[in-house]
C-alpha cells in the first residue's frame, strides 16, 4: 500500500513538471484591446501551439469515450455490486431513513446523470475542429430564474422532509414501556447497563468509578439496585429500546448500521436515541446467507481456506477516539422477546456483582 502511494506521488510529480513545460511554452506579447489600449498577454507561440486542430479532435473524442465508460461502470456498480450496500433496515424507525436515502439517491443521480451527459457531451460536439465555436450567451434571466428555482424547491422538499424524519425518530415522549439501556463509551470498549425491574437507571458518574465498578455506577441511589451490567448487547424484536449514552473520556459515537442509529457519546452529558428491532439475529443470518450465496462470497473464502462470513449485528464507534479506535465493537443479539428475558434474568445486578 505504501507502494502504492509512492508510485502515486512520483505520477502527480511528474504530471506537474509537464504542466509547467507546457505552460512556459507562452510567449509574451503587446496586444490592443477594445478600448485600443495596449496590454500585455501570454499567447501561444504560433511555430509551436500548444494545441492543435488533431489534439482537439482526439480529446473531444476522449472525453465521449470517458462518458461512455463512466456510464457503463455506474450501471455495473448499482445493478451487480448492490450486494455489498446494507441490506433492508433491521429497526422499524430506520425504514424512514432509507426511504429519505432512496428519495435523494434518486433525485441526485436524475441530476448527475442529465449534467455529466451535457458536460461531456458538448465538450465532445463543440470541440475545436475547423471553425467549429460554441453558442455564446453573456447572459440570460429566465435559464438564471429556472435553475436557482427548481433547485430551491426541491431542497426545501427534502429538508423539510429530513427533519419530519429526524423528529419523528428522535421523539421518545409518547413510547410505552420501553426497554431502558444504558451505552458507557470509553477508550476502547463499549460497556452496558439494563434498568432493572424498575425500569429506571441509576445516575452514573465518572467520579463513582472504583473497583468492580466501572462505569461508575451511583451505589447510593435506590434506582441502581437492580441495574444490570452486561459485556454483550441482546435486544427483543418487536420492543421499543431507548438507549442512554455516557462517556468516560473523549467524543465516541454509538453506530448501530443495520439499525440506522448512530449518537455521539459526549463526557460529562447524557444524548438518548431510541428504535425498535425488526429482524432477530437469526433472520438477519439468513437474508445474508442468501445475497452472499447469490454473490460467491462464502464459496470464495472457502476455496481461500477461510471461514465462511456469519452475520452479527455490531455497535461500532464512529468516531476517531484514539490508536485502537478500530477495536472498539460490541456484539448485539436480537431474540425474540421470551428469549430475551430469559437471558437478562440470567444476568447478574450491580449489586451482585459488587458484593
Amino acid at each position: 500500500m505504501l507502494a502504492l502511494f509512492y508510485i502515486f506521488i512520483a505520477v502527480a510529480f511528474s504530471i506537474g513538471i509537464w504542466q509547467v513545460n507546457k505552460l512556459l511554452r507562452f510567449t509574451k506579447k503587446t496586444i490592443t484591446d477594445e478600448n485600443n489600449q495596449e496590454v500585455i498577454a501570454f499567447v501561444q507561440s504560433e511555430e509551436n501551439p500548444l494545441a492543435t486542430e488533431k489534439n482537439n479532435d482526439l480529446n473531444g473524442k476522449f472525453l465521449l469515450a470517458f462518458l461512455i465508460a463512466f456510464y457503463a461502470l455506474m450501471a455495473y456498480c448499482l445493478i451487480f455490486l448492490n450486494d455489498i450496500m446494507l441490506p433492508e433496515s433491521a429497526s422499524v424507525e430506520g425504514e424512514n431513513d432509507d426511504n429519505l436515502f432512496l428519495i435523494s439517491f434518486v433525485l441526485i443521480g436524475i441530476v448527475q446523470f442529465a449534467t455529466q451527459a451535457m458536460l461531456f457531451f458538448f465538450s465532445y460536439k463543440y470541440r475545436g475542429v475547423g471553425d467549429r465555436k460554441a453558442l455564446f450567451y453573456a447572459d440570460s434571466h429566465k435559464l438564471e430564474l429556472i435553475w436557482t428555482t427548481i433547485p430551491t424547491i426541491v431542497l426545501t422538499g427534502l429538508i423539510g422532509y429530513g427533519l419530519y424524519t429526524w423528529n419523528t425518530v428522535m421523539d421518545l415522549s409518547d413510547v410505552d414501556n420501553p426497554i431502558i439501556v444504558e451505552l458507557y463509551a470509553k477508550q476502547f470498549i463499549w460497556e452496558a447497563r439494563y434498568a432493572g425491574a424498575d425500569n429506571t437507571l441509576g445516575r452514573g458518574n465518572v467520579r463513582n468509578i472504583e473497583g468492580i465498578n466501572t462505569i461508575g455506577i451511583d451505589m447510593t441511589d435506590e434506582n441502581s439496585a437492580d441495574d444490570i451490567p452486561v459485556r454483550e448487547l441482546h435486544l427483543p424484536k418487536g420492543r421499543k429500546v431507548v438507549f442512554k449514552f455516557r462517556s468516560q473520556d473523549v467524543l465516541h459515537s454509538a453506530y448501530m448500521p443495520h439499525f440506522r442509529a448512530q449518537m455521539n457519546c459526549v463526557p460529562g452529558m447524557v444524548t438518548e436515541f431510541g428504535f425498535t428491532p425488526k429482524f432477530t439475529t437469526e433472520e438477519m443470518r439468513r437474508q445474508e446467507e442468501t445475497v452472499r450465496k447469490v454473490a460467491g462470497i462464502n464459496k470464495i473464502r472457502k476455496a481461500k481456506g477461510e471461514d465462511p462470513y456469519i452475520f452479527d449485528y455490531l455497535l461500532l464507534c464512529n468516531k476517531i477516539c484514539g490508536a485502537s479506535h478500530y477495536n472498539m465493537q460490541m456484539k448485539i443479539v436480537v431474540e425474540e422477546e421470551a428469549a430475551f428475558y430469559s437471558w437478562l434474568k440470567k444476568q447478574p445486578t450491580i449489586t451482585e456483582v459488587v458484593q
